[in-house]
């Protein structure tokens, strides 16, 4: 029984709303931690982070920080006792953290909703069963797997897979654990470097580049009582592998704005999840829609809502696992949200960090700034972002391309 006497019905769902004073716990002290720390805080919950580092930003501004392993038995017993409920910051956290914290108290997701995303090829897997189209692929658990698309490839014919992107199936994120190879040699090259690296047999999916006209991502929340709703749809831009921007409206038509916010509904409903959800689409130059991956909570590409929604991502996330109602998502100005890597802090190749001109970003009159209390700026590292709302996404996109030259990034 959690220390806050909350009640749990079929499924772990709350019999009554927790009241504000309880405590929810989240596993991971990043900057998604920090946000959901804060929103929980708003609607007068405490919070318990369970994270390794001293330095962890969700740490530094929550009610209780266990600094101890995610595994660490004592630690999870600790936090099963006092949290009424208990969520993921990110999704490689151990699904037996989450599995042992559920014979205490009410997690979301669960522990099985996460496997599913940890692991590329589940993930396809179950994308498929969903009737979501994905890119084609190939498991690859060892180089044999790749041996007869070189033979296929000298007879002119690789099975559709090339050029194609060689991902781990675990532990990859912005753009880290993947290759793009153009050939099977290519392939094998490439997965053996994953090998050597790894120090052990590794797993890979090896997916085909697709010829790309956009990339979209819906964040949909859904509670226990299988009700759902879907946020407006993110227009994403990557570079080096990293979200640069989101734009929101997407520049789509409604209807497959609406295709995609059906498809992410009816994945999280095949996936029975309970919480916060981001599922990222490709847009093909026929307007055919392709999932690429989900993300089993509060995503980068809704960092914008804090700002530019009536409920938040992380308000969503804080509703579901309180067992409280959904809250409308209804999108209030356009908006361009541009993240802030470390990069900043190195303007021209700098080799000791500067602080970036704040002043002058936050002379833009649509800007909205959130830097997430990293001690250490890298190149590459997220540091922080900015939502730039306007009366239209042509303004909005204007500022935010002003905002990034401040910032020494490419125009958003």
């Amino acid at each position: 029984m959690a220390g806050t006497g909350a009640v749990t019905g079929a499924g772990g769902a709350p019999a009554d709303p927790l009241p504000p004073g309880s405590w929810l716990g989240v596993l991971g002290g990043g900057q998604l931690g920090r946000m959901f720390s804060m929103a929980a805080q708003s609607l007068g919950y405490r919070v318990c982070v369970l994270d390794p580092s001293a330095q962890s930003p969700a740490g530094r501004v929550a009610d209780r920080h266990l600094q101890d392993d995610y595994l660490d038995e004592s630690a999870l017993a600790v936090m099963g006792e006092l949290c009424g409920a208990v969520t993921t910051e990110f999704e490689n956290v151990p699904a037996a953290a989450l599995a042992r914290l559920a014979r205490q108290c009410r997690v979301t997701p669960s522990a099985d909703a996460v496997a599913v995303a940890q692991d590329r090829i589940a993930e396809k897997q179950f994308l498929e069963r969903c009737g979501v189209p994905v890119a084609p692929y190939r498991a690859v658990r060892q180089v044999a797997d790749l041996n007869d698309l070189a033979q296929a490839g000298a007879a002119g014919d690789a099975a559709g897979l090339f050029p194609g992107i060689l991902k781990l199936v675990r532990l990859g994120y912005d753009g880290k654990g993947q290759e793009r190879v153009a050939t099977p040699a290519e392939a094998i090259a490439a997965y053996e470097r994953f090998a050597a690296a790894g120090g052990e047999r590794v797993a890979c999916v090896l997916e085909r580049r697709l010829d790309l006209a956009l990339e979209i991502s819906v964040i949909v929340a859904r509670g226990d009582d299988d009700g759902s709703v879907t946020f407006p749809v993110g227009e994403n831009v990557h570079r080096d592998g990293i979200l640069a921007t989101t734009t929101v409206p997407a520049g789509i038509d409604d209807a497959l704005a609406a295709r995609a916010r059906q498809a992410a509904v009816t994945i999280a409903g095949q996936l029975a999840y309970v919480g916060v959800l981001c599922v990222e689409f490709f847009v093909l130059g026929d307007g055919s829609l392709v999932a690429n991956e989900m993300a089993p909570r509060p995503h980068n590409s809704g960092h914008w809502s804090a700002d530019a929604a009536v409920t938040s991502q992380f308000e969503q996330q804080v509703r579901v696992m309180a067992g409280l109602p959904l809250g409308a998502t209804s999108q209030l100005r356009p908006c361009v949200m541009l993240n802030i890597l470390g990069d900043a802090w190195f303007p021209g190749g700098h080799r000791r960090p500067q602080e970036p001109d704040w002043a002058a970003v936050l002379g833009h009159p649509g800007a909205k700034l959130h830097l997430y209390g990293k001690t250490e700026p890298r190149p590459g590292r997220k540091m922080g972002h900015v939502t730039v709302l306007a009366d239209t996404s042509v303004e909005a996109h204007r500022q935010a391309v002003a905002i990034a030259s401040l910032l020494g990034r490419p125009a958003a």
